[in-house]
């Protein structure tokens, strides 16, 4: 786990939480993904459209010789012409091929209202084009949130009820009038009504369906991406296991000889001691991440959730911290046994590694059982989150993690190995070293990949309170705080 993953915004932020137990659950919270159409699409659609309306106006008053008023209706179209002309300046001026559902609500709006125009001088709810007003409502419910295409509709509507009142006489052959009784004109209003509110309820629930597949997929993908790349790593691990062993080997060896070669006090002793010390190390590293588990029964037996902690904890004591271990169960209530996976120790003991890492002298690994659930926190009173590393949290290979303690400590114990024996500090070199990531940027990925699939969520916030000021409000806590929770049925053993 590194600073660059882990350094993030308060647990109550947004900015990072795990994935559901149910992919889909909370789908409806999330912001549409359509968001309306380009400004590209949209004066397309409108040259389209103000092609066909030309058409009919002068193929009624060309063709068939209906009086109806030209210039008003031409004056209509060369509105909505210069309007479209004015939206591809804009298109010229600006980056205007993505979604902008606004500006979609704008122009569909203005078609609404220049289509509206239109129909009252040619007929109004007689002319058999006024069917045409449920066409931007459609799409407007199809493309846009709730609110603008309830607005878009409640326009359409508006405009079939002025044109009901309304509007001039349809054009009819000459010397033969042409009158719709009141009745047939409010069934068409009831028509068009019924019209735009059947078919934009059926685009949105359309359209909602397929952004709930939408968001099955992409949730799917997310899934599967990080379960790869951890497949991936691993098999990484174990052949960087494989083609270590050779090279660890000879450097033991070589250590060896150099041991027996130079005297029991000599700085050449105590160098090859070191050398030996952490080949030891990675040779113990390197059996870890090459041991396949078969379903051996230790790692899957239960122990005590206490317990449990007691071990995530251990391999990061021995240095200039304090850790506190703490499980908090209801009144009266044991501590629950829980099942020792694999996936959960890693997974926490990454978390506590970085905890230790960042800690200046405190670092709380504490339990909180309830009815329902089993949450760990980890807790530090380090420096806390960085927002700048928001943008990128969970990616593997993203990394800003300073000098930690562990490789703080290697590195001092070098130094002393290499000093004149006068000036050496033997106590330094057997001080022992935690094993730590070396800030690749895999440590929170791998851990948060690990722990969600046992079925925990992972939240992040603040940390310890403040030496002397836990009691004042006003008073934020430093460090930081990553909490890890479960329901208690996919951790807990039963009775």
């Amino acid at each position: 786990m590194t600073s660059t993953e882990a350094r993030i915004a308060p647990h109550d932020a947004p900015s990072f939480q795990a994935l559901p137990s149910d992919p889909l659950d909370g789908w409806r919270d999330v912001p549409r993904r359509g968001r309306g159409f380009s400004l590209r699409t949209l004066i397309v659609l409108r040259w389209l459209t103000i092609l066909g309306q030309s058409a009919a106006i002068l193929t009624a008053h060309q063709g068939l010789h209906f009086p109806l008023p030209l210039w008003p209706c031409l004056i209509v179209i060369a509105v909505s012409a210069a309007v479209n002309v004015g939206a591809m300046a804009r298109v010229r001026r600006l980056e205007a091929s993505l979604p902008d559902g606004k500006q979609t609500a704008i122009h569909l709006g203005f078609d609404i209202f220049q289509l509206g125009v239109l129909l009252a001088l040619t007929g109004g709810l007689e002319n058999p084009f006024c069917l045409l007003l449920v066409a931007p409502v459609t799409i407007a419910a199809a493309a846009l949130p709730a609110r603008q295409a309830l607005m878009l509709g409640v326009l359409a509507l508006v405009a079939v009820g002025l044109l009901f009142f309304w509007s001039e006489p349809l054009p009819w052959r000459p010397y033969e009038d042409f009158h719709l009784p009141l009745l047939y004109r409010l069934g068409m209003a009831m028509a068009l009504v019924t019209g735009v509110v059947f078919t934009a309820g059926y685009a949105w629930r359309v359209a909602a369906d397929a952004e709930k597949l939408e968001l099955a997929l992409a949730t799917t993908q997310d899934v599967l991406q990080r379960e790869q790349r951890l497949a991936a790593l691993g098999g990484l691990a174990a052949a960087a296991a494989h083609e270590l062993g050779t090279p660890l080997a000879t450097i033991q060896v070589v250590a060896k000889e150099l041991q027996r070669a130079s005297a029991p006090d000599s700085d050449a002793a105590e160098d090859a001691a070191l050398i030996l010390q952490q080949a030891e190390r990675c040779r113990g590293i390197l059996t870890q991440l090459s041991q396949q588990p078969e379903g051996d029964d230790a790692l899957y037996a239960d122990v005590s959730l206490k317990a449990l902690l007691e071990e995530v904890v251990e391999p990061h004591r021995g240095f200039d911290l304090a850790f506190d271990v703490l499980v908090r169960t209801p009144p009266g209530q044991p501590a629950p046994r829980v099942r020792r996976l694999p996936e959960v120790i890693h997974g926490l003991s990454t978390l506590v590694e970085n905890a230790a890492d960042f800690a200046a002298a405190t670092v709380r690994v504490q339990a909180v059982v309830d009815a329902g659930w089993i949450e760990i926190d980890i807790l530090d009173d380090g420096p806390g989150f960085s927002s700048d590393i928001l943008p990128r949290l969970g990616e593997p290979y993203v990394t800003s993690r300073p000098q930690g303690k562990a490789r703080q400590a290697l590195a001092a114990q070098i130094a002393a190995a290499t000093r004149p024996s006068r000036r050496r500090a033997p106590a330094a070199v057997d001080a022992p070293i935690a094993p730590s990531q070396g800030g690749m940027g895999l440590g929170f990925f791998i851990a948060r990949t690990l722990l969600e699939r046992t079925g925990g969520s992972v939240s992040v916030g603040q940390g310890l309170p403040q030496p002397g000021v836990a009691s004042d409000a006003r008073i934020a806590p430093r460090g930081a705080r990553v909490a890890v929770r479960w329901a208690r049925p996919a951790l807990e053993v039963a009775a």
